[in-house]
């Protein structure tokens, strides 16, 4: 059976006429607009070939009219050419990989409800169904011969109210006795995350599953956002490494204890190979060679935002050292070199992420951690290229161009495009200048603010000015891509976006990164404000026309400026933002945020400051400027009681407010329809109390 029957080439047929029409329609559009955000193609994830001269990826579509989208996958030659479409059905085909051999390719597919592992030729042909799961997995990888699956999914450990009472299968209350009864954006069900192994034999699943955690609950991956990139399989199949927090309930809400574990598939045995450390241990990866496991490390407890060190373990010798020691620079990704000699990392830098050469055997500090890439763009997720020493493949992003995968050349750092997914699409549409200023903050320190024009933009008009507050807050305003908060979509309407790095993000230092905990209205807000009065003085901006936008921190950041602006702005928008800090403290899910962040409970004697000083609600007194609130009900990291209190404080005082809530949506607003209305009563709302 090919991918490719006469039922998906109708349906290829149809997509195709669709895409034309749209692509007509289009040729008038001249900016970016909320509904072109979801007809962008998305590069889902991707895979080199084994032998380097193919890259497998996915290709999200969005149908805004039904309110879903569909990953197809697609092929294309290392060397450049035209990409190949491999499949086209109704279904999404995700979790691409090549076979270890090179010679089929695989990928998860949802048919009846269930999700299976399916393989075929790289031309679409010869495909068959691997496995016969009734309850698939999320993810899943190759071991490094193919005689292995390792994937992931959920299993029931602990017992719900319904295991307990039987006799009352109608009733819907569930019965908790400690912390993380909800995560993120759902509630505690009794199920975990665990890691599975199954045996390859004849291009079939063969035996039963192998449970690495077996009765234990604990989640691996860790929650809430990880995947396989927190496991790896050694060279010779014998172990697995995997990243676990192995706490549960209140204990896991106040500790951030992560640890790397190394599973023994002969002996069945599970060892912690990174006890020592009481923070964070993430993202394990075994060496080609099979001589190191190295991996991502934050030495202090509790702390989310900590320099992420690069750890090297010895296999043999049972030692670890640091690598990124002398650098002051954190880590996001790590990927190793073919031959073992060195690491690959993703880092931020000055509003950036960029590749660097992380050396085993540094002989100076210079060596220890060395730049590869430069440039106003983001690269991120390497790849190595088999075969090929001097080349990387990398995601590409800036604030005006969506994802493509892109070569980078080790030795002189030259970037090449690979894909262009969105050529088309946007070949008509203007994007506005993105501009690097340094501006002096309050304490004589130099800060980055990325300025970002409207389409043809005019120096000899006045434009109205917006500041975006980032959220984290230690989450660097760097050169992505949006579909959310799309900088050149806000600037096609006229305005004029100030994004500074203020305190309190990475790439810019530990110590700029770390000084804000403690001080979330204080040095912060001093750098919002250089930022807005510098920008403000220049000739085209109207000083009277600011308003402030954010979500998260940043949305907590327009509350706190909404008290304590002094009549600079002339409106806000707030999305999940923090309102009271003490309702957030008895609210949100993961107590070692707060604590780190506020430095204590606000019950504590002495009282820490941030409850009193730097906590929102404090300041509604002086609110005088109108104000968007929105959230979302699923969003427990923020509970909406906190935009709820925000909104209801400004209909009181009668000042000029909207609520925007969404009843399926957590921290974000990820479906398309939902995205759009975000996007309509965000922009509406500006253009009323700004234009």
């Amino acid at each position: 059976m090919k991918v490719f029957s006469k039922t998906i080439t109708r349906h290829m047929l149809l997509s195709l006429s669709m895409m034309l029409i749209s692509l007509q329609a289009l040729n008038a559009q001249t900016a970016y607009t909320p509904e072109l955000l979801w007809r962008l193609n998305r590069i889902t994830e991707y895979q080199v070939s084994p032998d380097g001269k193919q890259v497998l990826y996915g290709l999200r579509q969005f149908s805004l009219q039904e309110n879903k989208g569909n990953t197809d996958l697609w092929l294309m030659s290392v060397s450049g050419g035209r990409a190949t479409q491999i499949t086209a059905t109704p279904e999404s085909e995700f979790n691409p990989r090549w076979t270890p051999d090179g010679k089929r390719i695989a990928f998860l597919k949802a048919t009846e409800g269930k999700v299976n592992l399916w393989e075929m030729n790289p031309d679409g042909s010869a495909l068959t169904q691997v496995s016969n799961w009734t309850d698939g997995p999320e993810a899943f990888e190759y071991s490094p011969k193919g005689n292995f699956l390792l994937y992931y999914k959920k299993v029931k450990v602990g017992k719900t109210a319904k295991d307990l009472y039987p006799d009352l299968p109608k009733a819907t209350g569930e019965i908790y006795d400690e912390l993380m009864f909800r995560h993120w954006d759902h509630w505690s069900d009794g199920t975990y995350n665990h890691l599975f192994v199954q045996a390859l034999q004849n291009g079939k699943t063969s035996g039963g599953e192998l449970d690495l955690l077996a009765g234990e609950p604990y989640h691996a991956p860790v929650m809430p956002h990880g995947g396989l990139e927190h496991a790896s399989w050694s060279a010779d199949e014998s172990r697995i490494a995997y990243a676990c927090k192995k706490l549960n309930g209140t204990a896991s809400a106040n500790s951030t204890n992560t640890d790397i574990y190394i599973y023994d598939i002969k002996s069945a045995t599970t060892r912690n190979v990174s006890q020592q450390n009481k923070g964070y241990d993430l993202e394990p990866s075994f060496s080609p060679d099979g001589r190191y496991l190295a991996w991502l490390s934050m030495s202090t407890p509790g702390y989310e935002a900590d320099k992420n060190r690069v750890i090297l373990y010895d296999l043999s010798a049972n030692s670890t050292r640091e690598l990124t020691g002398q650098n002051d620079v954190t880590v996001e990704k790590i990927l190793w070199a073919q031959d073992a000699s060195c690491l690959y990392a993703q880092i931020p830098t000055m509003g950036t992420e960029q590749i660097a050469r992380i050396s085993l055997t540094p002989v100076s500090k210079s060596e220890e951690v060395k730049l590869i890439s430069s440039g106003m763009h983001n690269l991120s997720s390497p790849q190595v290229i088999g075969g090929n020493k001097n080349t990387l493949v990398c995601m590409r992003t800036t604030m005006a161009n969506p994802a493509d995968l892109y070569l980078l050349d080790l030795n002189s750092g030259k970037e090449s495009p690979l894909t262009q997914v969105n050529q088309q699409m946007l070949a008509g549409v203007k994007t506005g200048k993105v501009e690097s200023r340094m501006v002096k903050t309050t304490d004589n320190k130099e800060m980055l603010v990325w300025v970002i024009y409207p389409p043809d933009f005019d120096p000899s008009k006045k434009y109205p000015a917006l500041l975006y507050c980032q959220g984290g807050p230690q989450s660097q305003v760097s050169q992505f891509f949006s579909y959310r908060w799309n900088f050149q979509l806000m600037a096609s309407r006229g305005y004029i976006v100030i994004a500074p790095n203020r305190r309190g993000l990475p790439g810019f230092g530990q110590a700029w990164n770390d000084d804000i905990g403690g001080d979330w209205g204080g040095q912060a807000f001093r750098d919002y404000l250089s930022a807005t009065d510098s920008i403000a003085k220049l000739p085209f901006v109207d000083a009277s026309r600011l308003g402030a936008v954010g979500a998260s921190y940043g949305g907590y950041s327009v509350y706190w400026l909404a008290g304590n602006h002094q009549n600079r702005f002339k409106t806000f928008i707030a999305h999940c933002g923090v309102f009271n800090l003490e309702s957030m403290y008895g609210a949100t899910e993961e107590i070692f945020f707060v604590n780190r962040e506020m430095e204590g409970p606000f019950w504590n004697s002495p009282k820490p400051k941030s409850y009193d000083a730097f906590s929102p609600h404090k300041f509604v007194g002086n609110w005088n400027t109108p104000i968007l609130v929105i959230h979302g009900d699923k969003d427990f990291r923020v509970p909406v009681t906190e935009g709820i209190n925000a909104f209801s404080i400004a209909q009181v005082k009668g000042i000029q407010s909207r609520f925007l809530w969404f009843p399926d949506e957590g921290h974000w607003v990820v479906r398309p329809q939902n995205s759009v209305l975000w996007h309509r009563v965000f922009l509406d709302w500006l253009d009323k109390t700004l234009k």
